[in-house]
């Protein structure tokens, strides 16, 4: 039986970043300069990493997502898929990448126990992808993209949707999907973290999103599923399913599941939290799994977090966090607590 926090939702996904650092500097997620990255020595070890999933495992957790920054960059990452995904509990084990590394590791990936990827992807253009990312790897993504559908079957492709920047990509993006046998998600720009660019008039809303296919392809159905995953599906006339993620006007918090560890250790209940519980130092000053258990049971009962509804009524916003706050403390950055 899963945790229940204070509304009543289930402790059932861990977001398990395994590195803060990235190889691109999309504008949404890392747009500054220079960052503070986490020390090396606070870095979970794969031991650690292994021993709190089963605590997580034995609280209800059945789901957990490998993010970053970028996952692929951290070494012998095939090695922590194989410690985790025989566990006993593991009902899914899939992984969020920029792609830049994939084609070169999808084999290894699923060899190891990674059962689903899915891909970070905002444009099809090389030049807007440079001007998005700050380094053109457009080639290496979707050379990424394509080694996921031979290893998988197909993959899904997340893209960060910015009014003025690539919003004139939505047709483009799901007929690129078609060809990669890829269900498409389009994330409405959020205020969170790092995203110090962040503006209300650059968000395009689900019912914009909705409303532009609609009128290129001539309807849009939503799908009806009981599910708790943060994308509401739609269908396209001939099929064809996409997935809209509206985090920032129509939030999904009573139905949140999901919670993040970082790759130092620090829990968060919510993507929106500005505190985190410090499990590493629980773990590296000896406690047992028992009292790792108490705990975590007793921060997620007490959890009231419903962050993105507490931003929408805000009504009038701006960036979620300070540049200087986020000097100060990297895990505010979305980069850090895996998105």
């Amino acid at each position: 039986m899963s945790l229940l926090d204070a509304f009543g939702r289930p402790l059932k996904n861990l977001r398990l970043s395994v590195t803060d650092r990235c190889n691109l500097r999309c504008e949404y997620c890392m747009p500054e300069e220079d960052y503070v990255w986490l020390p090396r020595e606070d870095v979970l070890h794969f031991e650690e990493i292994s021993l709190l999933v089963d605590v997580f495992l034995s609280l209800g957790v059945d789901r957990i997502r490998v993010t970053g920054g970028e996952p692929l960059l951290r070494r012998d990452l095939p090695t922590l898929i194989r410690m985790i995904v025989d566990k006993p509990g593991v009902t899914d084990l899939a992984m969020t990448t920029n792609g830049i590394l994939l084609a070169d590791q999808a084999d290894t990936l699923k060899a190891a126990g990674v059962q689903r990827v899915t891909v970070s992807l905002d444009t099809l253009r090389s030049d807007r992808f440079a001007a998005i990312a700050r380094y053109n790897e457009l080639a290496r993504v979707q050379a990424g993209i394509a080694a996921a559908t031979r290893v998988f079957g197909g993959l899904k492709i997340d893209t960060v949707m910015i009014r003025g920047v690539n919003d004139d990509e939505l047709v483009d993006l799901i007929e690129y999907g078609r060809t990669v046998s890829a269900e498409v998600r389009f994330i409405e720009y959020m205020d969170v973290g790092g995203a110090t660019r962040w503006a209300p008039e650059r968000v395009l809303t689900r019912r914009t999103m909705i409303e532009r296919l609609a009128a290129h392809y001539g309807g849009v159905e939503p799908v009806i599923a009981a599910s708790s995953a943060p994308a509401d599906r739609y269908r396209l006339p001939d099929g064809t399913v996409f997935g809209i993620i509206s985090s920032t006007t129509e939030p999904f918090c009573r139905d949140c599941d999901r919670s993040r560890l970082t790759a130092d250790g620090m829990w968060y209940l919510c993507l929106y939290a500005t505190q985190g519980l410090d499990l590493r130092g629980a773990l590296r000053r000896g406690a047992s799994r028992e009292e790792l258990a108490r705990i975590m049971t007793k921060a997620w009962t007490e959890r009231t977090d419903r962050g993105a509804e507490v931003r929408l009524a805000l009504g009038d916003r701006r960036a979620f966090v300070p540049l200087r706050s986020l000097r100060q403390d990297p895990h505010l950055e979305m980069h850090t607590r895996g998105g």
